[in-house]
């Protein structure tokens, strides 16, 4: 969302760089809505002026004894066409909130232009990739013989896409969970919070998900409720309607929740194993920043989710997306990609994005300095993922027996040193 004379004064521009991110802004169409709207509010700003004029001049006659019946039918008249204008106007101006709704955020300057993920451009490199004396074996492989990983068991219960975690399987996506909370808590400084999984759709569309990508959601029948995509929604919206101290800020926040996603988008693209399911693991980091320092803590916040993987000696890299493969909420996004050894390639694990002020106009998130109130500034990013890390240590550190070897930050959670077969 938008500061409407902003955009009006800047649209060309905005619609230019709106075009890099493979957005068409129908600039004819929001020209005449919003002319229409704007001159119907206009009217009917002139006609309550000009019938507070004539009221005041009915009072007048009225005081002299002189007859007033044209001025009143007069002023009926107005407020006639008063009433009309303003349920015009109502109706502009909703269907012009529907067209800016969806209307994606402008990509901040140093966004690289791009079409899609071929023109991301790489940022850092950390690690270098394992060097095997066997052929390396993907997750979906691995975890089935390892007796901790089953998906002909959850294709049962549920069905595609979903898994069943056994044992040590199970134990080392908790192990992960706690030792990412723990290190954002204790040494991040973030401040741990655990939200509803399930949100409304007011909760949604000030984080970007409604109305454009209802489809990616899984709803509740019959209720206004939905199963959370990602603990974004919630913990963003913990602030909706709130001004804050603009002095408290950056309030840095983290939180597990389990999320679910329909994944409507995304048929033939990693349906194998575990790293896009309609069920998985997270634990998010939620930012609310002050403007001028938002880039600042986009920084840090994506040091953060990287210094888990370094604590955990996975090799990765950084990207910054182009504008072509970016977020529709997102100014700015850096993803963070793990190296898998059982597919020879490096997996998203985690997502940091500036959303500006986007967001926050949405969710109506305000912080105050004095007497001046402005929109904050929201970013968040995974920190991690849960599923795609246990992809990550399961792919990395397996030994050519078939077990994997527990890193040793997880030692203390896990209470073992080695994942082997029963």
């Amino acid at each position: 969302m938008y500061d409407l004379a902003y955009f009006r004064n800047n649209l060309e521009a905005i619609a230019k760089r709106l075009g890099d991110r493979g957005f068409a802004l129908d600039l004819d169409s929001y020209r005449k809505l919003d002319a229409e709207r704007r001159a119907a509010v206009t009217e009917a700003e002139q006609l309550k002026a000009q019938k507070n004029a004539e009221s005041q001049e009915i009072g007048k006659l009225r005081k002299a004894g002189l007859d007033a019946a044209d001025r009143q039918q007069k002023v009926r008249e107005i407020g006639d066409r008063i009433a009309a204008l303003d349920v015009a106007a109502a109706e502009l101006d909703e269907s012009f909130r529907a067209m800016m709704a969806g209307v994606p955020n402008v990509p901040h300057e140093s966004v690289p232009a791009g079409r899609s993920e071929e023109e991301n451009v790489e940022v850092r490199k950390w690690g270098a990739p394992a060097k095997f004396s066997f052929v390396p074996k993907a997750h979906w492989d691995l975890g089935p013989e390892l007796g901790i990983l089953d998906f002909e068991r959850a294709a049962k219960i549920t069905g595609a896409r979903f898994a069943v975690y056994w044992g040590l399987g199970a134990k080392l996506e908790r192990a992960l969970i706690n030792f990412f909370l723990d290190v954002h808590t204790r040494e991040h400084g973030y401040k741990e919070v655990l939200p509803p999984f399930v949100v409304n759709s007011t909760s949604l569309y000030g984080t970007g998900q409604l109305p454009k990508f209802e489809a990616d959601l899984f709803k509740l029948q019959g209720t206004d409720y939905y199963l959370i995509p990602t603990a974004e929604v919630p913990v963003t919206n913990l602030y909706r309607d709130e001004t804050l101290d603009m002095d408290s800020l950056p309030i840095s926040l983290c939180a597990y929740t389990p999320c679910f996603r329909s994944e409507a988008g995304s048929y033939g693209r990693d349906v194998r194993g575990i790293i896009r399911q309609h069920q998985f693991q997270k634990v998010e980091l939620v930012k609310f920043a002050r403007p001028e320092s938002s880039y600042e803590d986009l920084e840090r916040l994506t040091r953060d989710a990287e210094d888990i993987l370094e604590r955990l000696g996975l090799p990765y890299r950084r990207v910054v997306l182009c504008t072509g493969d970016m977020g529709f909420s997102s100014a700015k996004t850096y993803d963070i990609e793990v190296w898998l050894p059982g597919q020879n390639g490096y997996k998203e694990i985690s997502s940091c994005s500036n959303f500006e002020a986007f967001q926050a106009r949405r969710a109506s998130i305000r912080g105050r300095a004095g007497k001046k109130t402005e929109y904050v500034h929201t970013l968040n990013g995974s920190g991690l993922a849960v599923g795609r890390t246990w992809v990550a240590i399961v792919e990395n550190y397996q030994q050519a027996d078939g077990s994997v070897v527990v890193p040793e930050v997880l030692r203390p959670y896990m209470g073992v040193e080695v994942i082997a077969k029963p």
